[in-house]
């Protein structure tokens, strides 16, 4: 190397060393307090000055000059910010929803004809209720029969709403978008809840022009109960469902669409005799049909769901498609349990459904106590487990209500710790329905299980929709630390939860807020320990947790 190169390479050095401490000293002058930072948590990247110019030279030994405005050199020379590496703590991650129903007034509205004031009043109170006990997601009944509680242009606005089948509400307001907002401030899921088939309810008042039951009476029948029910084998019911869904999907910011056990009515609904679609029947044996009467009506139904589920997935992958099937697939399965089968009665294959992967979650209703001899709760969620190829969440429905037991919060809290026992890797079950969350119960359940808040089990067959580590800010005072964090991603709205990490001593403080914080106030000192640590990781809607970014407290 010649006098005029080594000349060049210690003049470098020189401004590489004088940047250095001129960035030292603007650091220094910024800190307000020195505090002893345990420096076995930091794993800094090698890419010190010595290296840099060892590499520089060896790249370069052939050149005569440097270029110090060369962008290469400037890329190779940039000082790299030291990576934290942290063994942050795992999160509570666990499914706990309420059903909302609506057909009837079982739930919310409710009573028919309230004032809008008074149904948005009443939503505001179950959420806040369900949510200041932990609760996390909500099964809110939007299309109890053929009818909307949202404004929709398919199908007429609710009698269980506003009295009147057709008639909206007034003052206008659309009552799912309300819901959705209202839900997701307060971090909990909403997921649209509609029943396939019914076309009416028995409870539903008379049937004018506007209902379904008028406007679409060839693919209607009538069950002696004075419910109708729509063929489920006609191609025009199946369309109609299917753009519903679509509809309900595309417009609105929802987090699942939810179906329940009606298929095929139950034989009480007909006082027994055989559902009345013999002119669908008729038309299929003439067609070359093969299919015994009930593989038929089982294949209808079948084909229906793989339909909706893939649907579903091409207008959103995110949107999580539950069913809740009645939680006997056959008497006998498992061996020693008996009562109605859906399989024969309802014509619902569900263990079809699981078996292929056709729903992101299944809520069988193991609606009995633990201890019920013929329909025991942990060997039939055992055995829907074993059914579970796609490892899809396994969330069971409780039956909070009505469970047959004399101490009914003992009996659901032992069904929760059963469940989490039986199905450790996503936990979750579902409560039927918000009636049976009576204070007795609530305080219970936020005592015992639900103690903590949980964010929603992960999907990991569904694309992860944030990645990204967010951006975090610290800013110190002499007794408290404000952070600051934002998204740091193209799409905010993704974003449902933060996590934040704070290390006092050796011992990690964990706090979940909703997506609409982004900045909190610390202490410097808790329980006699100093933060030294803070984390964040931002939580998609589908409950993945980012990167974390990580910053010392000097």
């Amino acid at each position: 190397m010649g006098f005029k190169r080594i000349r060049q390479l210690v003049i470098f050095v020189f401004l590489l060393s004088f940047i250095n401490s001129c960035v030292h000293q603007q650091r220094t002058r910024k800190q307000t307090h020195n505090h002893k930072v345990n420096t076995t948590q930091v794993e800094e990247i090698e890419t010190s000055t010595e290296n840099k110019i060892e590499e520089y030279t060896v790249n370069h030994r052939d050149e005569n000059t440097i270029d110090f405005n060369d962008e290469l050199m400037k890329k190779e020379i940039e000082l790299e910010e030291p990576r934290l590496v942290l063994d942050l703590p795992e999160v509570e991650r666990e499914f706990r929803a309420a059903w909302i129903a609506s057909v009837a007034n079982i739930n919310w509205p409710s009573r028919r004809g309230m004032s809008t004031v008074e149904q948005k009043a009443e939503a505001i109170h179950i959420l806040d209720q369900l949510k200041d006990n932990n609760f996390n997601a909500v099964i809110l009944q939007v299309r109890p029969s053929a009818d909307a509680l949202y404004e929709s242009n398919f199908e007429p606005w609710s009698i269980f709403l506003t009295g009147e089948t057709g008639k909206a509400p007034y003052p206008y307001y659309d009552p799912l978008e309300f819901w959705i907002e209202e839900a997701h401030k307060r971090g909990m899921e909403l997921h649209a809840w509609l029943n396939p088939y019914r076309a009416h309810h028995s409870n539903g008042g008379r049937v004018n022009s506007a209902s379904l039951v008028t406007k679409m009476s060839n693919d209607v029948v009538r069950l002696k109960n004075g419910m109708y029910w729509f063929d489920p084998a006609k191609e025009s019911t199946q369309n109609h469902v299917s753009l519903v869904v679509r509809d309900i999907v595309t417009r609105y910011d929802i987090d699942g669409i939810h179906f329940d056990d009606y298929f095929y009515p139950y034989a009480s609904y007909n006082g027994g005799a055989d559902f009345p679609d013999h002119e669908s029947w008729n038309e299929y044996v003439k067609s070359g049909g093969v299919l015994s009467r009930a593989d038929w009506r089982r294949e209808n139904v079948n084909q229906f769901i793989k339909r909706i589920y893939y649907e579903i997935k091409e207008e959103k992958e995110w949107v999580k498609f539950g069913i809740s099937p009645f939680g006997i697939w056959k008497s006998g399965y498992p061996q020693g349990v008996a009562g109605l089968s859906q399989y024969d009665e309802l014509y619902a294959d569900a263990k079809l459904w699981l078996n292929e992967g056709w729903i992101d979650y299944f809520t069988p209703q193991l609606y009995w106590p633990v201890d019920a001899p013929r329909q025991s709760f942990a060997d039939l969620l055992q055995w829907w487990a074993s059914e579970n190829t796609h490892q899809r969440h396994l969330w069971p429905g409780l039956n909070t209500v009505e469970v047959r037991v004399p101490n009914k919060p003992s009996e659901i809290v032992r069904q929760i710790h059963l469940t989490r026992q039986l199905v450790p890797e996503s936990k979750g079950v579902a409560h039927w329905s918000f009636a049976g969350l009576n204070s007795t119960m609530l305080n219970t359940l936020k005592s015992g299980p639900y103690q903590k808040k949980a964010l929603i089990p992960k999907s990991p067959w569904i694309t992860p929709l944030v990645k990204e580590r967010p951006k975090l800010n610290v800013l110190t005072d002499i007794q408290y630390i404000e952070a600051s964090w934002d998204c740091n991603c193209e799409k905010n709205s993704h974003v449902k939860h933060w996590i934040l990490h704070m290390k006092y001593g050796n011992e990690w403080v964990t706090e979940i807020y909703e997506a609409h914080q982004n900045s909190k106030i610390l202490s410097r000192i808790k329980d006699g320990k100093p933060l030294t640590t803070i984390a964040i990781q931002s939580v998609d809607r589908l409950g993945n947790e980012s990167d974390y970014e990580a910053k010392i407290v000097m």
